[in-house]
Order: C-alpha cells, then structure tokens, then sequence
C-alpha cells in the first residue's frame, strides 16, 4: 500500500512530561440517559481545576463531525466506535487524558477499542436503572423507541452487554455525580496517571 509510519523525535512520554500526567483513555459505557457525559463534564472540569490537559469525546459531538456519514446499522456503530477508539490513541499520543462518553452496548467494540488503545484504557461503566433513564429521557428518546419510531433502540428493542471487567459507577440519583467523579480520580491517582 506504500505507506509507511514516520517515527518523529518527540514521543509520548516526552509530551507527557511537559503536561505533568501520564495519558489515559477513560471509557465511560451506559444506557443512553445512564448520566455518562454529565459525568464527563464534572470530571473534565475537576481534572482541569487541577492543572490536567484533557479532552471529552462523546456520542452526539462526534457524530456531528467526524462520524458525520454514518447511522445506526451494526456496521456503522462498529465503525464509529472503531474511528473513536484511533482518535483516543492519537489523543493519548499527544499526552493528553481522553474522557469518552459512548453508549458502546456490545462488548466486541470495547474490546477493539482497548486493543487500538493499549494498555491506557480504562473502562468505566456507568449503572443506572433503565427506569432513571427513561425517567430522565433527556432527549426523548425512550419516549421514541416505546412508540416503535426509533429500531434497535439500545435497552429497549437492542441488548445492552454489562461490561465484566469496569469499574462500576452507580449513578441512579444526582448526589451520586460528585461520587463518581471522585472515584475516577482516585483511581487515576492510584495508578499513576496523575
């Protein structure tokens, strides 16, 4: 195919050092409505006020742009995940802590997503009741799928696989948000990232 990957003078680690972080890819999976990208936020924000560099990715934002053409097939969603998962690396590359926020229902495309990502990934799943969810609905879309006007609806006419390997966050009512950030953050600081 005639193309070959140029090894540049500065690496990883050195954009690392001058961030005073070791990059990472939190992988935040869940029901839509779960509170994945409110999680996201505060935790970006958080990670901010402490001087880190890090950049959100999540579902609707990156279907306006970069997965612009492409629907809800099977193909499709593993094809976005797929897309999803290069960027992180390309973003852990540049040193930075990537905080993604996708519904990714099937445990195939968060595997493929750890392998193009390495040993940075950190998997998350957000557990809410499928009631908050649909309570909360915030785009009424659970409203859509009950009528039968939105297929393969993930956790109403679609599986969602629990994840067996994450860190569980509970995120069924609002004084959980802080919770869970926090034990993102611990567990980053454990492990070396901060």
């Amino acid at each position: 195919m005639n193309i070959t990957a140029h090894n540049f003078k500065l690496t990883q680690t050195d954009r690392e050092k001058t961030k005073n972080q070791k990059a990472c890819t939190i992988w935040m999976s869940g029901l839509s409505g779960s509170g994945k990208s409110t999680i996201a936020n505060a935790l970006e924000v958080s990670l901010h006020s402490m001087n880190h560099h890090t950049y959100i990715l999540d579902g609707d934002n990156t279907r306006l742009g970069l997965n612009k053409g492409l629907g809800f097939s099977e193909e499709d969603r593993n094809e976005n995940l797929r897309r999803v998962g290069e960027v992180c690396k390309l973003m852990n590359d540049a040193g930075l802590i990537v905080i993604c926020s996708f519904i990714s229902p099937f445990e195939k495309n968060r595997q493929l997503a750890k392998e193009i990502i390495g040993d940075s990934f950190i998997e998350f799943f957000v557990d809410t009741d499928l009631s908050v969810c649909e309570e909360r609905d915030p785009k009424g879309l659970y409203k859509k799928a009950r009528a039968g006007e939105i297929k393969d609806f993930t956790g109403i006419s679609s599986p969602f696989e629990i994840p067996q390997n994450a860190i569980v966050l509970k995120n069924n009512v609002e004084e959980d948000l802080d919770k869970n950030v926090q034990i993102i953050i611990q567990h980053l600081q454990n492990k070396n990232y901060l």
